[in-house]
């Protein structure tokens, strides 16, 4: 009989999981500093309105970046 030392199934569940939050924090916080750039732009362009829904689209992109990252530490510190 063989030991098993690592469980494939599971080291390749916990990859694909790494690799799509990874994906996915990446691409949530690309859009908040996008967001910010628009901010800055529409600001001295004189848009106001547009400026405020950059900033809108910034800080909620921020807050979940900020949702991800708890909700990760939630997860590793609970096993």
């Amino acid at each position: 009989m063989i030991a098993t030392l690592v469980e494939g199934k599971e080291l390749l569940e916990t990859v694909a999981f790494s690799a799509v939050a990874g994906i996915g924090v990446t691409f949530v916080f690309s859009v908040a500093i996008w967001g910010v750039a628009q901010f800055a732009d529409l600001s001295r362009k004189e848009r106001p309105l547009a400026a405020g829904g950059a900033a809108l689209v910034a800080a909620l992109a921020l807050l979940g970046t900020a949702a991800v990252v708890v909700f990760g530490l939630i997860v590793m510190t609970s096993k």
